[in-house]
């Protein structure tokens, strides 16, 4: 993807969903970490689903805490990974309640530090709750960044990186939104819908499978 089809690619995404938000369901900080950590191999919708079972009994760390292992562990057994991630989970709560208050840190040294948390969900974190400007690089953002050109790289890392040099700073932060809507809608990976994608114009690999404007 050319630089000055950058512009024009999100001023498009940007006018279909001015306001893009995470299709995760949460009413505070503590609650989308939990979510976002529980989300690794798993679908948004299959979270939520656990989540509001959870959330409705334990919404603080203190309270997740009491809940206990067992309890968590089948609160979310409907969830791949669900013991590894109960595990976790309790870990990174007795973390926030006995050295940052039952807090959620805002530093991404902090946050990577809690047990199940790596660079992607910390970024999740620091992006949606606290506003900054990351880019978490899940499947889809990694497809349709190599797909369209706009940020090719052969590591989630590589990516980042990419679109952190290459995104518009006024959609650097709703952009991972978008590209993630974006390919978990359009841009799927088994058959991506370039016939009625709204940026494919500016795409690389849509380039030679679209008819020519008129």
């Amino acid at each position: 993807m050319h630089d000055d089809a950058i512009e024009p690619f999100f001023a498009t995404l940007a006018a279909a969903n001015p306001s893009p938000q995470t299709e995760l369901e949460f009413t505070s900080v503590f609650e989308l970490l939990c979510a976002v950590l529980l989300s690794a191999q798993a679908t948004d919708v299959g979270v939520n689903k656990a989540t509001k079972r959870l959330f409705a009994r334990a919404p603080t760390p203190q309270r997740l805490l009491d809940l206990g292992l067992d309890q968590v562990t089948e609160s979310i057994r409907t969830i791949g990974l669900f013991r590894t991630k109960a595990k976790n989970l309790i870990q990174t709560c007795r973390i926030l309640v006995e050295q940052h208050g039952g807090e959620v840190p805002r530093s991404r040294e902090a946050l990577e530090a809690l047990p199940g948390v790596g660079r992607k969900t910390a970024n999740v974190v620091l992006n949606v709750a606290f506003g900054e400007p990351t880019m978490a690089v899940d499947t889809h953002i990694f497809r349709v960044a190599n797909r369209t050109g706009l940020a090719p790289g052969k590591t989630p890392l590589a990516v980042e990186l990419k679109l952190l040099e290459r995104v518009p700073p006024k959609y650097a932060v709703d952009a991972h939104h978008w590209l993630i809507l974006h390919g978990r809608y359009v841009c799927q990976a088994r058959r991506p819908q370039c016939e009625r994608c709204a940026v494919h114009r500016w795409c690389d690999s849509a380039a030679s499978t679209m008819p020519a404007e008129g």
